[in-house]
């Protein structure tokens, strides 16, 4: 079993920056891609980014190209996900989530999953 707290979130004006974290515990997250997701309300949990289980190859949703970046520290057990340029539109709660998919965007395919952790932005 694989525990993720995701932690970071928080009330931002647009154009600010937040830096997520996800801490995992109970096993190593290295044999596992990561990903960030995320829910507004009302909508369906959408997925943000991935990364490699070795960090090696990472990929973004559209609407977050240029302005997400993800990233882990396997030493640490932790992932990360450095959110710049922040629009109204990126309001949700991001979760976390590990796979033992090699890179895949579809939550389905994701084995254990965080609690979430708010992002609020004002216009």
């Amino acid at each position: 079993q694989v525990q993720l707290v995701e932690s970071g979130g928080g009330l931002v004006q647009a154009g600010g920056s937040l830096r997520l974290s996800c801490a995992a515990s109970g096993r190593t997250i290295s044999r596992y891609a990561m990903g960030w997701f995320r829910q507004a309300p009302g909508k369906e949990r959408e997925f943000v980014a991935v990364i490699s289980y070795s960090g090696g190859g990472t990929y973004y949703a559209d609407s977050v190209k240029g302005r997400f970046t993800i990233s882990r520290d396997n030493a640490n057990n932790t992932v990360y996900l450095q959110m710049n340029t922040l629009k109204p539109g990126d309001a949700a709660v991001y979760y976390c989530a590990a796979s033992t998919d090699v890179f895949s965007t579809f939550a389905r395919r994701y084995n254990y999953w965080g609690q979430g952790t708010q992002v609020t932005v004002s216009s």
